[in-house]
C-alpha cells in the first residue's frame, strides 16, 4: 500500500450530505420530529437525548430516510440484547428493520450489537446508526476505534446516548471524530490546554484528574462547535416544546449502610477504606451483610425488581437469597442473555440479578419500579442502570435501595459528586447548545451550519 492510499484510507468523508426529510411518522412527538428533521439534514450529527425521550424511534426514522433517500442500505448498532427491541420498536412505526448477528445482509435496515461489529463489510453500507454511543467515550478504546473506522467513508451517521460524556466534557472529542468532524486530538489543542504541572501515570488519567482545561475564552467557542453538529436535551422544554406528556416520577432513594464491628487484620478499629486495595476488601468482608439486606428489600414484595452487583460472589448470593430471581452472568451465552432480558421485560421473570456493565445500557424496564444497588465510582453505570426503570413513560415511583457499608463511605461520596458535577455539565452544555443556536429557527432552516473561520 502506497503512501497516499494508506492516507486516503484514513481520511473520513466529509462531504456535507444532509437532505430535506422524505419519511417522517405521525407518531412522533413535535420534539422527536424536529431532532430528526435538524439530524436528516444535517447527515452527520449526534443526539444526546435523556432516557425514555424515544431515541430508538428517532434513530429509525433517521435510517429510513437515509434508505428512502439513496435506495442504500444502514447499520443500527446497539448493545447486547437490545437488537431485539429495536426490531420491534421499528415495526410499531411501519419500518422494517432485520437482525443480523453474522454478517449476512437480508435488508435496508440491519440492527447488531457492538460485538458483531467485525462480521460487517462497511462497503454493504451507506449510513450507520450508534445507539447509546457513550461506548465511544474512551479515546484509547478498541470500540471506538473500529466503529470510527467502519463509518469512514460512509455520508450518513447518526450517535444517539443520554451520557455523552459522563466523566468530562473531553470525552465529547470522540464523538467528533466518529462523525468524521474535527478529530479527538485536534480538539484537544483546539479548546484545552494542558497543565504540565500536574503528573499522572496513564493518558486515561490526565482527562480523569483534570490536567486537561479550556484555554481562556475557549469554553463557550467549544459549546458552539458541539452546537455545529450536535443537541443535546433532557427534556422537550430544552428545545421549546412542552413537557406535558414526558414528566418523570417520583424517584425514592433509600440509604442502608450495613456495619462490619471486626476490624481489618492489624488494625484496633474499623476505619472507612481509603485507595481501591481497602475498598475491595470491605466489600469482600462486607459481601454477605450487604447481599442480605438487598434480598430483603426486594423479598418485602411480589413485584418487578433488579438486583444490581459487581462481583461474581454478590450475584450468586443474591440469586441464593431470592428464591423466583434469574441471574445473568458474564459467561453467559449472548442468546442466554438476550433470553433472560427479553422474559424479564415481559414479565415472565419476577427478579433480575445481573451487573451494570451487562444490562446497564439501552434496555427499558419500565414495569419496573424496585431496584437495588451496590455503588461503585462509575457515576455512567450507576445513572444508566437506574434509568432502566426510572425514564419518562414510567407510571409508578422508582425506588432504589443503595446498599453500602461504613468502610465504604467514601465510594458513594466520590459517586454523589460525580452526579452533581455530570448534571452540572449537562445544564452547561444545554444551555450553551441553546446559547448558540435558536433550535426552532435552524429546525426550519435549509442552509447549512455556518462555523467560525477560525476552525
Amino acid at each position: 500500500m502506497t503512501l497516499t492510499q494508506l492516507i486516503e484510507k484514513k481520511r473520513h468523508a466529509y462531504e456535507d450530505a444532509g437532505f430535506n426529510p422524505v419519511f417522517m411518522p405521525d407518531q412522533l412527538f413535535d420534539f422527536q420530529r424536529a431532532l430528526v428533521d435538524w439530524a436528516v439534514r444535517k447527515g452527520r450529527a449526534a443526539i444526546f437525548a435523556d432516557c425514555g425521550l424515544g431515541k430508538s424511534a428517532m434513530q429509525m426514522t433517521f435510517a429510513q430516510n437515509v434508505v428512502q433517500k439513496t435506495n442504500g442500505r444502514v447499520l443500527v448498532l446497539t448493545p447486547l440484547a437490545v437488537a431485539p427491541q429495536m426490531v420491534e420498536e421499528a415495526a410499531k412505526f411501519g419500518i422494517e428493520a432485520t437482525r443480523s448477528n453474522d454478517g449476512k445482509v437480508s435488508g435496508k435496515i440491519v440492527v447488531t450489537n457492538y460485538e458483531r461489529l467485525h462480521y460487517f463489510n462497511p462497503a454493504d453500507f451507506v449510513g450507520v446508526v450508534c445507539d447509546e454511543s457513550s461506548i465511544l467515550k474512551n479515546c484509547d478504546g478498541v470500540t471506538k476505534a473500529q466503529v470510527t473506522d467502519f463509518a469512514r467513508k460512509m455520508s450518513y451517521r447518526l450517535l444517539c446516548t443520554a451520557t455523552p460524556s459522563p466523566n468530562d466534557l473531553i470525552e465529547l472529542g470522540t464523538s467528533s471524530e466518529a462523525l468524521g468532524y474535527m478529530g479527538f486530538n485536534d480538539m484537544l489543542t483546539t479548546f484545552f490546554k494542558k497543565d504540565q504541572d500536574r503528573k499522572t501515570h496513564s493518558r486515561k488519567d490526565e482527562f480523569r484528574s483534570g490536567v486537561w482545561r479550556f484555554r481562556g475564552h475557549a469554553e463557550k467557542h467549544f459549546f458552539h462547535w458541539v452546537c455545529s453538529w450536535a443537541r443535546a436535551v433532557r427534556k422537550p422544554s430544552d428545545l421549546g416544546f412542552s413537557d406535558k406528556t414526558f414528566e418523570l416520577p417520583q424517584l425514592i432513594t433509600r440509604e442502608t449502610v450495613v456495619r462490619n464491628d471486626e476490624p481489618l487484620e492489624g488494625m484496633l478499629f474499623t476505619m472507612p477504606a481509603v485507595g481501591l486495595q481497602e475498598q475491595r476488601q470491605e466489600r469482600r468482608r462486607t459481601l454477605e451483610m450487604r447481599c442480605e439486606a438487598a434480598a430483603n428489600a426486594i423479598n418485602a414484595h411480589d413485584k418487578a425488581a433488579v438486583a444490581w452487583c459487581y462481583l461474581n460472589d454478590e450475584s450468586a448470593a443474591l440469586k441464593s437469597a431470592i428464591p423466583d430471581s434469574v441471574e445473568v452472568s458474564g459467561s453467559d451465552s449472548m442468546e442466554e442473555k438476550e433470553e433472560a432480558f427479553m422474559g424479564f421485560a415481559k414479565g415472565q421473570i419476577r427478579v433480575l440479578v445481573t451487573k451494570p456493565e451487562i444490562a446497564g445500557f439501552g434496555l427499558n424496564w419500565q414495569h419496573c419500579a424496585h431496584q437495588t444497588f451496590f455503588p461503585s465510582h462509575s457515576f455512567e453505570q450507576f445513572h444508566q442502570a437506574i434509568r432502566r426503570s426510572w425514564r419518562f413513560g414510567q407510571k409508578n415511583p422508582v425506588t432504589v435501595d443503595i446498599i453500602t457499608s461504613e468502610g465504604e463511605c467514601g465510594v458513594l461520596a466520590n459517586l454523589m459528586r460525580k452526579a452533581e458535577q455530570a448534571e452540572t455539565l449537562f445544564a452547561n452544555l444545554v444551555s450553551l447548545m441553546g446559547e448558540a443556536n435558536t433550535f426552532k429557527q435552524a429546525q426550519t432552516s435549509t442552509k447549512p451550519t455556518l462555523v467560525p473561520s477560525w476552525l
